[in-house]
């Protein structure tokens, strides 16, 4: 009885938030809807936070499976910009949610945006490990995340002004041209300036540091190295 009570107000509270003029919604509207008392409502929830937050993390859980299962391909640069495609696909056809989402009165991160990071963090560590990043992966991304949130929240929140998809790509396209290198080509030229490289390396390097597990160093010997590489990867 417990979960179906649960799973209702849930359910009851994200149907509210889509169908609302500003996706704000009130307790009281939730449980009459629901048919429960204001009780049943905090002893779930906690607080009006605490459901938001559930409604988040509800409606974002299926974009977050297509993400798992989407499996790795071996161009982790690819994956990266169909990543940031789907995150706008998303938000576009989520409004109300999305902007909930990433509101300042959410003053607890929804677990749906911490994993959301953490994916796009695996992505750029495996484009680091192939020479493909000019930076250290959590700097990378901070940066393409900010981004892609930002020119989300003005296609969904200012549609007068931003009324074109296309600035999406272009962002989109000048960030990762920061951030990425281009192709690494099958040799060298000569005339290439060593230094260019230095910071992709570094950031190679961390990557590949993390993924063996430290390499045989100890656990504060592998944590001061990263900590020098990303140094090096974002001078």
């Amino acid at each position: 009885m417990s979960t179906s009570t649960r799973t209702r107000i849930l359910e009851v509270a994200a149907t509210l938030v889509r169908e609302s003029p500003d996706g704000d919604i009130s307790t009281r509207a939730v449980c009459e809807a629901a048919k429960v008392g204001a009780p049943a409502l905090y002893r779930h929830f906690g607080d009006k936070e605490g459901l938001l937050s559930a409604v988040v993390d509800h409606g974002f859980e299926k974009y977050l499976a297509t993400k798992r299962e989407r499996g790795e391909t071996t161009d982790a640069v690819e994956d990266l910009r169909r990543g940031w495609d789907s995150h706008v696909a998303f938000a576009l056809d989520n409004r109300n949610l999305y902007r909930l989402m990433n509101s300042p009165a959410m003053r607890t991160p929804p677990a749906a945006a911490l994993e959301s990071h953490r994916i796009l963090t695996g992505d750029l560590e495996r484009a680091a490990a192939q020479g493909r990043i000019r930076v250290a992966p959590e700097l990378a991304a901070q940066m393409i995340m900010s981004a892609n949130v930002g020119v989300a929240l003005m296609l969904v929140s200012r549609p007068a002004t931003f009324d074109d998809i296309e600035v999406s790509r272009r962002v989109r396209d000048a960030l990762h041209a920061t951030v990425l290198t281009p192709e690494p080509p099958r040799e060298q030229s000569p005339s290439a300036p060593a230094d260019a490289e230095v910071p992709t390396v570094a950031a190679r390097l961390s990557a590949l540091l993390r993924k063996e597990h430290g390499a045989g160093l100890s656990t504060a010997e592998a944590a001061l190295m990263k900590e020098w590489l990303d140094r090096v990867a974002n001078a």
